[in-house]
């Protein structure tokens, strides 16, 4: 495997988006600007045969492209080949697998957007790329090959930054409307608050509107009931934590807000498919390593 600086080691990519072996730019707390996209990361390696990375699961998007058959993501039991006919793109929190082992010409970025995804929108999202993309891409490989020292480019920004403005405005992809204020107030607090009580009739209060009146805006933006939301976010919190922390799942339950293991189990079931503790044993990196590898 070759890699264009001697020594970096590509140690993926999950709580953090750098993988080592990219050109980094803003870290996950910068605000997005104007357009709502904050570029993460550009990476290109010309002979990438370390794709194993089982467990990934986190809170940035990712885009991909390779020039060659030979890398897979799994998502449950869909296989998605990596194909120089296909962009890939990856929302935040989906759980998904590397595989593949052999030496691939590998395209990725790592970004953040204010947009959301429309739920029935179908994961991960296939694109046959365009000219304007393709040409893009050649691009930025070229400026990324030729970065002897990893520098964080104007020129890899805007060309990265072109790129995905050029993906993301597709027809094709349905998206979320924006929130209005009062509800991305609530957003907020719910993702910041997730170990406290978030009943519909406070998160009501908070929005300054009635009970109902939160209900139907809240199910009009989310497509999904305020408690229904809620539990997703706990779960998706808590699964993030299964996998990337040693809690117990007691200590896990408790800080995503359920009030204990019995009741915390239930609600991850139901959302997920599978137990917490089956969860972990079944997608934690420790246990996949061995059936990846």
């Amino acid at each position: 495997m070759s890699f264009p600086l001697p020594g970096r080691i590509n140690r993926g990519a999950y709580d953090q988006p750098f993988s080592g072996v990219g050109i980094e730019f803003d870290p996950l707390d910068v605000k997005p600007g104007r357009s709502g996209l904050t570029l993460h990361e550009a990476g290109f390696v010309a002979d990438n045969g370390d794709w194993n990375f089982p467990g990934v699961f986190s809170p940035f998007w990712r885009l991909y492209r390779n020039h060659r058959r030979g890398h897979c993501v799994l998502f449950g039991d869909q296989m998605i080949e990596l194909t120089p006919d296909r962009i890939v793109l990856v929302p935040p929190h989906c759980l998904f697998h590397c595989l593949g082992g052999n030496p691939v010409p590998t395209f990725w970025l790592a970004f953040s957007f204010a947009r959301k995804l429309h739920p029935q929108q179908s994961l991960p999202v296939l694109l046959a790329p365009r000219d304007t993309e393709l040409c893009l891409i050649r691009d930025l490989e070229a400026l990324i090959a030729a970065d002897a020292h990893w520098d964080p480019t104007e020129a890899i920004r805007r060309h990265s930054l072109a790129l995905l403005h050029v993906v993301l405005s597709r027809p094709e992809l349905p998206w979320q409307p924006p929130l209005p204020e009062k509800l991305r107030r609530v957003h907020d607090y719910i993702e910041a608050n997730l170990a406290t009580p978030l009943a519909a009739p406070a998160l009501a209060r908070r929005a300054g509107l009635s009970v109902a009146g939160f209900n139907r805006a809240f199910k009009r933006h989310f497509d999904t009931s305020p408690a229904r939301y809620v539990s997703e976010i706990r779960v998706r919190e808590a699964a993030r934590r299964l996998l990337h922390t040693d809690a117990t799942i007691e200590a896990i339950a408790a800080d995503t807000g359920f009030p204990d293991r019995a009741y915390f189990s239930r609600v991850f079931k139901k959302v997920t498919g599978e137990s917490p503790a089956a969860f972990r044993r079944q997608h934690g990196r420790t246990a996949l390593a061995g059936d990846i590898r």
